[in-house]
């Protein structure tokens, strides 16, 4: 039995909660996955995991023997990075998830220059806009915006994004410009007026936990407006929705590093300008207990270095 690989997956198979994740994250057979865990432990003499058919526990003997685990396959990480730091460069995968307009337009096409500098270090980029598990999905680390919840994860801030309220002039030609943020939604007639004034359509970006659409969010002086309106076309997706607004869709809210070039061609038109939005804190995340390797390590100071010149702060 190799028992560092042995101790490698079940520590694995502790935090995904499954062979098949741990197997897969680790690029093993899952048969083989299998017999390292029967095997290490037979050696052990105790059962470290708890299975069903639906789901793997760790059992309290595994829980003990996972945190001596953990710390072990540190240290053996750093003595490993320290004999080598000083003569190779990073090597390897690394897995990162990232949203997909930051994808799109700013981490994507700066990679040819990260691969330049660390040639033998790969990236598996994972591009969605998701939630997901870090360690449940082997991933190394993720580019997320706004507050972060999780405290059990670590994270770096990158950069602080501005947002712009925007439409399509063909929207803004048909449907008119608004002067305040409350004009974007329908209002009640009058009394004994019968006539209900509509409101702007929304070009709406809803969460993929909750289903429901974000409201737009409007600042000015002392002022702070949340304003739900009526999506009338809703996404889960940054690049999508920014299609949607290009496409005369609606009214909303998207980064302004995003919609500059389209600005600019004159795609999209800022309305609402006097009224600002909070900016967009960005975050490299990754899990507090995993060791920092240096391919991390790494992959975190280029990442910062791409973000600065879009930093609004």
């Amino acid at each position: 039995m190799d028992q560092l690989l042995a101790l490698r997956v079940f520590a694995r198979i502790a935090e995904t909660g499954a062979f098949s994740k741990a197997a897969d994250s680790m690029n093993i057979p899952r048969p083989t996955v299998t017999k390292l865990v029967q095997d290490l432990e037979r050696h052990l003499g105790a059962k470290l995991l708890q299975r069903t058919t639906r789901q793997v526990s760790v059992t309290p003997e595994g829980a003990a023997y996972y945190e001596r685990a953990t710390r072990l396959i540190a240290e053996l990480d750093d003595m490993d990075e320290s004999a080598t730091r000083a003569r190779a460069q990073p090597r390897g995968r690394i897995r990162v998830d990232v949203g997909s307009v930051l994808a799109n337009m700013i981490l994507i096409p700066a990679l040819p220059g990260f691969r330049a500098r660390h040639p033998e270090l790969h990236v598996d980029l994972g591009v969605s806009d998701r939630p997901l598990d870090l360690i449940g999905e082997g991933v190394d680390c993720v580019i997320r915006g706004g507050e972060l919840a999780d405290t059990s994860m670590v994270a770096r801030r990158i950069a602080d994004l501005d947002w712009v309220t925007c439409a399509s002039p063909v929207y803004l030609g048909a449907r008119g410009t608004p002067r305040h943020p409350l004009e974007l939604v329908a209002s009640e007639p009058a009394s004994g007026d019968k006539t209900r004034v509509p409101g702007h359509a929304i070009a709406g970006y809803f969460s993929s936990l909750t289903g429901r659409a974000f409201p737009l969010e409007f600042r000015k002086g002392e002022e702070h407006l949340l304003v739900q309106g009526q999506p009338v076309v809703a996404v889960n997706e940054s690049t999508a929705h920014l299609s949607a607004l290009l496409a005369g869709a609606g009214i909303g809210q998207t980064f302004k590093f995003a919609v500059a070039p389209h600005l600019a061609a004159g795609h999209l038109r800022t309305v609402l300008g006097e009224w600002t939005r909070p900016r967009h804190p960005l975050h490299l995340v990754y899990p507090s207990s995993r060791h920092l390797s240096a391919k991390t390590r790494v992959f975190a100071d280029w990442v910062a270095e791409v973000f600065a010149p879009f930093d609004d702060r």
